[in-house]
């Protein structure tokens, strides 16, 4: 597990691309077949083997703040409930009654117990079976035996709620975490919205800093670099780094007081499908949900610390709506790629040297996930 850089070296780091109008670079380029973004049996495999048996961010912390708090949602094909049971536990559920099996919540909220709105099944925060209407009519019921199914595996790591959905023997926990979220973040708002595009196109958005200048001219170029990043990786997981032209006021302090809030955005990619942004007032996580191979299913947490959020609610609403600009260029360009990419004009996508973390996150899902009887290493092609 690698270390992260500390504030001052990555300023530094950051300070000599700017001078040589450098940036970080890969070893080597990697081409990744179109098919692995075409095929429905290719993204089973992916939910199977990644989603399902690996611990998997499901949600920040702060969106469990107290004993009720739940969300139900869809997570790699599967209806789950997560909740805040009384003792302060998160645990996390199938999200289906042991009846006939409607769900017993959905969305998001606070309360005390769940129940299903078929025939009134009633299940406590820990998921056991409270209450069943006429229960005389099941003579052979034992309540004991019929709560709600859990999931495998509950963990809170960093500030999130991560889930393994089935439970396999060597799965390795979140373990080397940087501390993104602590324990006084609030949430400020949940947002969905489907994305017409395979859920790798759109992670691929994320993580490189090539496209500033061509995608975002009226947005985020003007205010960063083009195509100058600071990538850097821990275990599958990675971290770039786009800084805003304002690190310029840092030049003139000591070291050990400089501090990357306000003069970058940091986006941390956790294996597989979350992606973290650092922002001067909030943070935002973003969940991809895999619906089919053509439709991404996205949830964004919106952060800020308790007092961001009662102080400078404006400054945050201002700051959302410049970013929002951002975000939706690049789901023009992520669902533009899937509208052309069954044309046949591409066997393969290139990522060069300046994708890194593209290829980073690709020889990891190759780690797990194998391809028309090839191997990893068959499949990488750097040049």
């Amino acid at each position: 597990m690698s270390r992260l850089l500390d504030a001052s070296s990555l300023v530094a780091r950051l300070f000599n691309h700017i001078d040589n109008e450098t940036t970080d670079m890969a070893t080597g380029s990697w081409r990744e077949p179109v098919a692995n973004y075409r095929s429905q049996s290719r993204l089973e495999n992916e939910l199977a083997l990644i989603f399902r048996r690996t611990y998997v961010p499901f949600c920040p912390s702060a969106a469990l703040p107290e004993i009720g708090c739940f969300i139900a949602r869809v997570a790699a094909g599967v209806p789950l409930l997560v909740a805040r049971g009384t003792d302060g536990v998160v645990r996390g559920f199938r999200n289906a009654c042991r009846h006939r099996g409607a769900q017993v919540a959905c969305g998001a909220g606070r309360q005390s117990s769940f129940t299903c709105k078929y025939h009134g099944w009633t299940y406590d925060l820990e998921g056991g079976l409270r209450k069943v209407p006429h229960e005389y009519g099941f003579p052979d019921l034992k309540q004991e035996e019929r709560g709600l199914v859990p999931v495998a595996n509950v963990a809170e790591r960093g500030g999130l709620v991560f889930i393994q959905q089935e439970n396999v023997a060597d799965a390795e926990e979140p373990a080397g975490l940087p501390d993104l979220l602590g324990n006084d973040m609030a949430l400020i708002s949940i947002d969905e919205m489907t994305i017409n595009a395979n859920w790798k196109i759109h992670a691929e958005s994320f993580l490189e800093g090539y496209h500033i200048r061509s995608t975002h001219r009226e947005t985020f170029y003007p205010v960063q670099y083009d195509n100058l990043n600071v990538v850097e990786y821990f275990g599958r997981n990675a971290r770039v780094t786009f800084p805003f032209q304002n690190i310029e006021k840092l030049r003139g302090r000591a070291c050990t007081s400089r501090d990357v809030a306000g003069t970058t955005t940091q986006v941390y990619h956790l294996f597989p499908n979350v992606l973290i942004a650092t922002f001067l007032r909030r943070i935002i996580v973003v969940v991809l949900e895999p619906v089919s191979s053509t439709q991404t299913r996205q949830f964004s947490y919106m952060l800020a610390t308790k007092e961001m959020a009662r102080s400078q609610a404006s400054e945050i609403k201002s700051d959302t709506d410049f970013v929002a600009q951002g975000t939706n260029e690049d789901r023009r360009i992520v669902e533009a790629i899937q509208k052309s990419i069954n044309s046949g004009a591409n066997t393969f996508f290139e990522f060069g040297l300046f994708e890194g973390a593209l290829a980073h996150f690709h020889r990891s899902l190759h780690e797990f996930v194998d391809v028309d009887g090839k191997s990893p290493a068959q499949l990488r092609d750097p040049l």
